[in-house]
């Protein structure tokens, strides 16, 4: 089986003290490539050992994470544009809007999604979006760039909206990823999955966050994609076997691999 995990943090301080034996077991359960979302500045070094230590599984995004625009907005984005110039990039991400925490923010947040979104168009990079209590704003903002004339393509990561938002998203050229909430009993897309052609969907784990049943609320391992993959799955009714070739043939094309 070849499971692509195509948003998981394993540079993060919850894997530094075993990350071997994660990234081990995780291959047991046939996953076999991750991709690694950035965050801002304070986390590439660490990004870029673990591609040191997994050259031939870990691929990189760059990008400003949109809960870390802060007042040095500028200089984080010059430390993205620096990291795509000077990175073998897959993408340009994780970014995007969040206002479930904090909107003071959020015309800063805007101006740099849509700044990053304007370079992965130029780059021909797909971009990995997180949005959080702003789905409105995410959909106005890449239909805006768009309509500039810019290629948008790339992932709606952990995807969470209904089933209206799912297909706009299609529409606008990106792809769901689905983790760990379609396994909560309260996470909602399960009604709507499998109405969605598998075509539009990837998997990730987002790890350490957000593990799926039964070990939702405790660190979410690398291997657990394949928890998530079983129940996507059995909501398509089909193998996990099917499945994984699927959402990898998708991964593997969105990211140019």
């Amino acid at each position: 089986m070849n499971l692509i995990d195509t948003h998981i943090h394993l540079y993060a301080d919850d894997f530094a003290h075993d990350l071997p034996a994660l990234v081990a077991e995780a291959e047991k359960r046939g996953v076999t490539r991750f991709f690694l979302p950035a965050i801002d500045s304070g986390f590439s070094a660490a990004m870029d050992q673990v591609l040191e230590a997994y050259p031939d599984k870990v691929h990189l995004m760059a990008g400003l994470h949109p809960t870390h625009v802060k007042e040095n907005v500028t200089s984080e984005l010059q430390h993205v544009k620096e990291r795509l110039d000077s990175i073998d990039a897959v993408a340009v991400g994780e970014i995007g809007i969040d206002l479930y925490w904090d909107d003071s923010f959020k015309e800063a947040q805007i101006y740099a999604f849509e700044k990053q979104m304007v370079w992965a168009s130029e780059r021909n990079l797909p971009i990995v979006i997180h949005c959080r209590d702003a789905f409105d704003e995410v959909f106005e903002s890449v239909d805006r760039i768009k309509k500039q004339g810019h290629t948008i393509t790339g992932i709606l990561h952990c995807f969470t909206g209904n089933f209206e938002q799912a297909k706009y998203a299609i529409s606008l050229g990106l792809h769901l990823g689905i983790g760990g909430v379609a396994t909560f009993k309260n996470g909602k897309i399960d009604t709507f999955l499998s109405q969605i052609s598998l075509e539009h969907i990837v998997l990730e784990t987002d790890g350490p966050y957000l593990a799926p049943v039964p070990h939702r609320g405790k660190r979410n391992e690398p291997a657990y994609l394949r928890l998530i993959a079983d129940r996507v799955a059995a909501i398509y009714q089909i193998s996990t076997e099917e499945l994984a070739k699927i959402t990898s043939s998708n991964s593997l094309r969105i990211f140019k691999r």
